[in-house]
């Protein structure tokens, strides 16, 4: 699981990356679980959330950028 503040410290473009990547895991995860080569699906729930923390210090940092 990632720390918000590791996120904080991140750009925009490095945050990008990181919720792409999150993206491509995901669906990786979901071929996996089709196939039934996946033992553990706590790791949808994580990636999901991360990809949800991403997106929203991404809101966070345009909003602030579009108050100041």
């Amino acid at each position: 699981m990632l720390k918000v503040e590791d996120l904080k410290r991140k750009t925009n473009s490095e945050l990008q990356d990181m919720a792409i990547q999150l993206k491509r895991e995901l669906m990786n995860l979901r071929f996996q679980r089709v196939t039934g080569q996946i033992a553990s699906t706590a790791r949808f729930r994580e990636a999901r959330r991360e990809i949800a923390q991403i997106k929203t210090l991404q809101r966070q940092n345009a909003l602030s950028k579009a108050l100041s």
